[in-house]
């Protein structure tokens, strides 16, 4: 696939997204041949089509399709999914049970412990979620920035504002270099931790650029915000995987190359 078939795609997807999400996108999903894609071009499918779904604010149960794909199982399914604490979740391709205490909309419910999946692939995938959803906050907040009049000069002419955006952009632009680069299980592990890790800036830092309004119903914020805490969650949080990681390279006893320049 060509640069300009990908932007296309990605036009489609961004279009999709903007007018379905839940039971209804994973169909129109379904209809534009996303399990075809996933089999042929995942290098592809998972970026673009997670990078976005975090941008739009949609969701849709592809995590599931990730996950029996790389385990060589038939896409469409459920399976159960690891979330952080020790608990496990099923993400439910019907909109029915939506509304838990999860999240008020994603439709996610506990289950007993399931069986073990590879996770890298899901790792993966999240993290570019949560890198969505926190570019997603980052263009929330500096539009506030601009917009916003404070003691006679623009929100984004203070420091403090700037430096807050500042460092979203930097965690956020990191988290997606180690997502590229990320192509064995530790380094699926260590890009997810990044991933969640720079959503959580995101939503701390544009919170306070964003300030009451930003805690209302009315303001798209919240939403995002909630988002990036349960992505966070999922196939083990930021910091469960950190402590893993350093557990690993412990027992290593050396760290591994993860890129070669």
């Amino acid at each position: 696939m060509d640069a300009a078939e990908q932007h296309l795609l990605a036009e489609t997807l961004r279009k999709t997204m903007t007018t379905a999400s839940g039971r209804a996108l994973d169909a129109a999903l379904t209809d534009l041949g996303w399990a075809e894609l996933l089999a042929e071009q995942p290098d592809i499918a998972v970026p673009l089509t997670f990078r976005l779904l975090g941008e739009t604010g949609a969701h849709a149960p592809l995590l599931n399709d990730v996950l029996l794909s790389a385990a060589g199982r038939p896409t469409g399914g459920t399976l159960p999914l690891p979330f952080t604490g020790g608990a496990w979740v099923v993400w439910e391709r019907d909109d029915a049970s939506a509304g838990t205490a999860l999240d008020a909309e994603l439709p996610l419910h506990t289950v007993p412990v399931g069986a073990p999946v590879p996770l890298a692939a899901g790792r993966v995938a999240l993290g570019w979620w949560l890198l969505g959803t926190g570019r997603a906050m980052l263009t929330l907040a500096r539009q506030h920035a601009v917009d916003r009049v404070q003691f006679g000069r623009p929100l984004a002419s203070f420091q403090a504002v700037r430096h807050r955006l500042a460092e979203t952009l930097v965690a956020l632009d990191g988290a997606e270099a180690t997502l590229v680069a990320a192509n064995d299980e530790l380094g699926a592990l260590l890009a997810k931790a990044a991933a969640g890790k720079a959503a959580l800036t995101a939503a701390r830092h544009c919170q306070q650029v964003l300030g009451g309004i930003g805690f209302t119903a009315e303001h798209d914020l919240h939403r995002h915000v909630r988002r990036a805490m349960v992505l966070d969650g999922l196939l083990g949080s930021a910091r469960e995987l950190t402590r893993e990681a350093g557990a690993l390279l412990r027992a290593g006893g050396s760290a591994p190359r993860l890129v070669h320049l």
